[in-house]
């Protein structure tokens, strides 16, 4: 960017220079430490756009995050464009970022075989009296990413769309799936549209380069996996 760029507020940069556009198209690590916090900033004065003000923020203390994080709410009070709801939302930022760094790290349910997901959906399915159709979705370690319903059905069948299901492995990075549904009636046996749609979604999956671990049907008791049938 050059001067006449800088000398303009945020809003009337190209689109693709805007903070907030370029984080949310290339991620956090595609921004500078006076960008990052522009955003926290988020707006200018007649005189400066917010990345200035941050820039203003980061000279005040040496252009180093550590001295940063350790700044009183006073020593915000000379630095132009920086009020007390500015100041509020960097030493939060700050706070959150130390929290952070003490916080354990969340445990993630293996899922690596047809019982460890049984047990895992058998508390959302075993009284449903109407089919739900779910997926899971987890990274190469079989750790469970997210869990997530894609349709509801009837009494007897549910359908799903397989773009909604690969679109959620794509979304959530995940290298590894498994599908899930519930019989209602009892019946651990797969129908003709069980197999034709377990079929579909291991060729997806093929075809996005997603392992496609198993399907597994849910009932109060019992459970049926296409894994563990050599059908998958």
């Amino acid at each position: 960017m050059n001067a006449t760029t800088l000398r303009l507020s945020i809003k009337q940069w190209a689109p693709e220079d805007r903070p907030t556009e370029r984080l949310q198209r290339f991620g956090t690590d595609s921004l500078t430490d006076a960008e990052l916090l522009a955003i926290l900033i988020g707006s200018g004065t007649s005189q400066y756009s917010a990345v200035d003000i941050a820039k203003h923020v980061l000279g005040k203390f040496g252009g180093n995050l550590n001295t940063l994080g350790k700044a009183r709410f006073d020593e915000f009070e000379d630095i132009e464009g920086v009020g007390t709801q500015t100041a509020c939302k960097i030493m939060a930022a700050v706070e959150l970022g130390k929290r952070r760094q003490t916080a354990t790290a969340e445990l993630r349910p293996d899922m690596s075989t047809a019982t460890r997901i049984y047990n895992y959906m058998l508390p959302k399915m075993q009284d449903l009296n109407h089919e739900e159709f779910g997926v899971l979705l987890m990274n190469q370690n079989y750790k469970l990413l997210k869990a997530e319903r894609i349709s509801i059905g009837g009494i007897t069948e549910t359908s799903a769309d397989i773009r909604i299901i690969m679109r959620e492995a794509v979304l959530n990075n995940a290298t590894i799936l498994a599908v899930c549904h519930n019989h209602p009636s009892g019946s651990i046996s797969p129908s003709r549209q069980d197999d034709m749609l377990t079929q579909s979604i291991q060729k997806a999956c093929q075809l996005m380069r997603i392992h496609f671990l198993d399907h597994v049907i849910v009932t109060d008791g019992a459970y049926y996996s296409y894994h563990e049938q050599g059908k998958i």
